[in-house]
């Protein structure tokens, strides 16, 4: 299966960290956030990945060249960042088959790997992986509204009056069609053409995507402190796996 991560952005509200480096290279736990991605695509059997890259993008392409364990990377140049459904479009060329997203800043420690299985058994046309969070943050992120046999219905990004607190986390699978409803967003008000819209496309044009709840954690590491958070929940987690093999 082919993979795209995005790794465009500047990583603004991560300074002073990226100052002198992309935000995917920020370092978690003495590993980069790019790096953590790979690993977690790699677990699920991903055997192709296109990596999307702007700022900085020179130093990402030294570190990692045209593989990663084995696994062939080619890389998209978003030369402007304009959004996560322009950031998508750019891997376009290099996509010939159902894929994963990934977002570059994210620690994911989760079910991922059932995201793909339910596409690929359903075939759905896409499957994303949501976490409930608090009513008061959700409006933060794309929210999600969900019918009876939990299919996505609607999907508001950072809304002021959240339909639900189910939200997206940043790991999905999609079939090409996604990149048609790319071709038909339309900037949003922030001069973006974002991603929630594509997806409400593609509900709109009769498309199946499917919801699965998270089951673990993850962090998106957009401040210094959700760094901080990211490292001590996976030594937390470490310590965990440490003192189960003792026990043992």
């Amino acid at each position: 299966m082919q993979a795209v991560v995005l790794a465009a952005g500047k990583g603004t509200r991560l300074r002073p960290l990226t100052d002198d480096k992309p935000k995917v290279l920020v370092e978690v736990n003495d590993k980069p956030l790019i790096e953590d991605v790979f690993d977690n695509l790699l677990e699920i059997g991903v055997n192709d990945i296109v990596v999307v890259v702007g700022y900085q993008k020179e130093q990402i392409i030294e570190r990692y060249g045209d593989e990663y364990e084995g696994v062939p990377i080619t890389y998209a140049h978003q030369r402007k960042q304009l959004g996560l459904a322009h950031a998508i479009l750019q891997a376009e060329p290099h996509i010939d088959e159902d894929f994963v997203l990934m977002l570059g800043d994210n620690v994911f420690r989760g079910n991922l790997g059932d995201v793909v299985n339910r596409q690929q058994e359903d075939r759905a046309d896409a499957a994303f992986l949501v976490e409930e969070v608090p009513y008061e943050e959700a409006s933060r992120y794309g929210v999600l509204d969900t019918n009876e046999y939990g299919e996505i219905v609607e999907v508001v990004e950072k809304p002021d009056d959240p339909p639900s607190n189910l939200v997206m986390t940043g790991f999905y699978t999609f079939t090409p069609a996604i990149f048609h409803a790319c071709h038909l967003v339309q900037p949003s008000d922030r001069g973006e053409y974002e991603l929630p819209d594509a997806i409400d496309l593609l509900i709109q044009s009769g498309r199946t995507i499917d919801a699965i709840r998270m089951d673990g954690w993850r962090i998106d590491v957009g401040y210094p402190e959700d760094r901080e958070a990211a490292e001590e929940r996976l030594q937390d987690d470490g310590k965990a796996v440490e003192a189960a093999v003792t026990a043992e």
